[in-house]
């Protein structure tokens, strides 16, 4: 038998549905990079600010500022190295994630 208490007072229509975002713009709210397990490493001396990287980040980790690439958001970047696939440069280097 589970010791797990079930609240019967709350209806199915009180859940909000898996998924559905309730609320727009809180994703700052949320850092989801601590779930990594490679890291994007920027190399701004071999970076000519093509910015080839930038929209093809799927968390927007890569912050642009007066038009110049910054280096990474890692409360967002999950990782997936993308960014270093595109460069064509190797600006960018994924490395092992060290906790």
């Amino acid at each position: 038998m589970s010791n797990i208490k079930i609240d019967e007072t709350i209806s199915w229509r009180d859940i909000t549905p898996g998924g559905d975002i309730v609320a727009k713009g809180n994703s700052v709210e949320f850092k989801t990079g601590d779930w990594r397990t490679m890291r994007p490493v920027f190399k701004e001396d071999k970076c000519k600010q093509c910015m080839l990287c930038c929209p093809t980040c799927p968390d927007m980790s890569i912050p642009v500022k007066d038009g110049k690439r910054l280096d990474f958001n890692f409360d967002h970047c999950k990782g997936c190295g993308i960014c270093a696939a595109v460069c064509p440069f190797d600006a960018i280097e994924m490395v092992k994630e060290e906790k």
